[in-house]
């Protein structure tokens, strides 16, 4: 739909991102009457699958990247079957702009009847001197006849951009676009293949382009709403842009909802509970501010009224129950713990991640720790970066441990946590990723 929104939070989608952009989904729509709907990056987490099914909410769809489709061009025409007669074609492209699409019984592509393919058929039927025949007799000939069989076909999901070399090469006007199946679902004409609507969308929990769903380039970006620090994109036209200094993005739409005089329903309302708790670690955090104290007691109280999943909770055990959901290391695939929650950044010419991990107990690290270090480095090796890190925090004692990969930086030796004999180094009481070791990180790299 050319006037849908799309809310969207970040690759490696944490909980924040997920509820913020449902949350900010549904103020646009209740607030201003936006066509707004919530998308995600990636796969959920652990954590915030519980979260959802906790609160009994469907995750957002899925967009990875903005490029647009044949789908977005399509228009879904009336059809014939190959055996009926001409006179039904043009009946049909009267109505269509001058196309008659013909399929075959199975629902598939067979031609595409139009003025040049009817003049062609007529031109080999009765050659340079009509003769006797009539118009009747020349519309009661079978569709298949005079369809021109050479018609492009286009997957319904496939990128435009990807296709753009043979559509300029080739000489249609009108092509077939079809669904995993082949099946017909749509015509799309050359004019709007070559100028697709924009997918108009909305980032929260981010603002830099390398932490953003594929081809951002390609959309029209309206507005960024985040808490961290800035790397923002390039747009053609002035947005709205909202950075400000809180624990998490849940925190802003809940503040954003009760300017609007709006409480949320309270499955949504304990969705970005659960971002907010997430975000600070129970507001424990060192990002945590007045602000979210106050949203995370509003946001409560719209969330644990009766009625709801959350009934009888606080926000000291619903946390508990949140951050638990997503900790822990022994029942995950090392690969998908140094993957599921990772940030790329750029710094003193340097690119490199850093992913975290939460656990209830700091132990348990060591027995895997042989694991974690080599994924970690595979990580590195794959996404061509020069070093990735991996915090790992224990969300009960406020403190982490950190996993550097092999080979980084000489000047990262001066990170202000101390090595341990296991190769990792203590990060006491660090828990941000954003707030705290990133600036250490950065102000080695770049001084």
């Amino acid at each position: 739909m050319p006037d849908q929104i799309y809310v969207i939070g970040h690759v490696n989608p944490d909980t924040d991102s997920i509820a913020s952009a449902m949350g900010y989904a549904w103020l646009l729509r209740e607030r201003d009457g936006l066509n707004s709907i919530a998308a995600r990056a990636g796969a959920l987490n652990a954590q915030t699958s519980w979260v959802l099914k906790t609160n009994k909410l469907e995750a957002p769809t899925l967009l990875t990247d903005a490029s647009p489709r044949f789908e977005s061009v399509m228009r879904r025409l009336d059809t014939l079957h190959t055996d009926a007669q001409l006179g039904a074609a043009w009946t049909l492209a009267s109505k269509t702009g001058g196309i008659a699409p013909i399929i075959t019984e199975d629902g598939k592509p067979f031609g595409i009847i139009n003025g040049m393919s009817l003049f062609k058929y007529f031109t080999e039927t009765l050659g340079p001197r009509p003769g006797d025949t009539t118009v009747r007799e020349m519309m009661s000939a079978e569709c298949r006849h005079a369809a021109d069989t050479t018609v492009p076909k286009y997957a319904a999901n496939a990128h435009i951009r990807d296709s753009l070399n043979k559509i300029l090469r080739d000489e249609f006007n009108d092509y077939w676009v079809v669904d995993e199946h082949g099946i017909y679902v749509g015509i799309a004409n050359q004019r709007e293949v070559l100028n697709p609507p924009r997918l108009k969308i909305i980032l929260v929990d981010h603002n830099e382009p390398r932490q953003a769903i594929a081809a951002l380039e390609e959309a029209e970006l309206l507005e960024i709403l985040d808490h961290h620090r800035l790397g923002n994109p390039y747009t053609h036209q002035p947005i709205r842009f909202t950075v400000d200094v809180v624990g998490s993005t849940s925190t802003l739409v809940a503040e954003m909802t009760a300017e609007a005089g709006l409480s949320m329903p309270p499955p949504l309302a304990g969705t970005l509970l659960a971002g907010l708790v997430s975000d600070t670690l129970i507001l424990t955090s060192p990002t945590t501010t007045p602000r979210d104290h106050a949203a995370a007691e509003r946001l409560s109280r719209w969330a644990f009224v009766g009625g709801s999943p959350l009934k009888g909770e606080t926000i000291e055990s619903y946390g508990k129950a949140v951050l638990s959901a997503g900790a822990g290391l022994s029942n995950r695939d090392a690969k998908d713990v140094v993957s599921t929650d990772i940030k790329p950044f750029e710094g003193g010419g340097f690119k490199f991640a850093v992913a975290q991990a939460e656990v209830t107990d700091i132990l348990q690290l060591t027995e895997h720790l042989g694991p974690l270090q080599s994924a970690l480095n595979d990580l590195r090796d794959k996404r061509g970066l020069d070093f990735a890190m991996l915090l790992v925090t224990d969300v009960v004692r406020g403190t982490s441990r950190l996993l550097v990969t092999a080979n980084a930086p000489s000047v990262l030796d001066d990170l202000p946590y101390p090595p341990l004999p296991d190769g990792t180094r203590d990060a006491q009481g660090v828990v941000s990723r954003k707030k705290q070791l990133l600036p250490a990180v950065l102000g080695l790299l770049e001084r």
